[in-house]
């Protein structure tokens, strides 16, 4: 194994999170540090295993099986992304809601998953991404 397998993601993840906090400050024209964690776009999950995937595709090909196992991986995060993190995030609300006035200390996070747009985005930041640190790590 090569250095590059190790580099790519935790490059990935370093870049893409800068980036989400400079477009959710942009679209709220303030600076946003309380948008700062999960949700957002680029989805920082999915730019980080497409990443990896582009990655062994590039290194290694699409018919090797760590390709298959790499895209298995970013499906099922991208999934759980999409559906899962947001029906937790519709639960906090109605927790919320229940709670409101009666609970004292901070509500429970709402914004917890990511819309297609954002998956997408992360789809394409981690394919760039990986481009680049290929063509800088041959």
């Amino acid at each position: 194994m090569t250095l590059v397998y190790a580099v790519t993601p935790l490059l990935t993840w370093t870049l893409v999170g800068p980036i989400k906090f400079l477009i959710n400050s942009a679209r709220t024209r303030r600076w946003a540090f309380d948008l700062v964690g999960n949700g957002g776009f680029p989805s920082n999950h999915s730019a980080v295993v497409t990443s990896m995937a582009t990655m062994i595709a590039l290194r290694e090909g699409i018919s090797h099986p760590a390709f298959g196992v790499a895209v298995t991986l970013a499906v099922i995060v991208m999934i759980d992304a999409n559906s899962l993190r947001q029906h937790v995030g519709k639960h906090a609300e109605h927790i919320n809601a229940l709670d409101a006035g009666r609970v004292e200390g901070k509500p429970l996070r709402e914004r917890m998953g990511h819309t297609k747009i954002e998956i997408c985005g992360g789809i394409v930041t981690g394919i760039l991404i990986a481009l680049a640190i290929s063509r800088l790590l041959p």
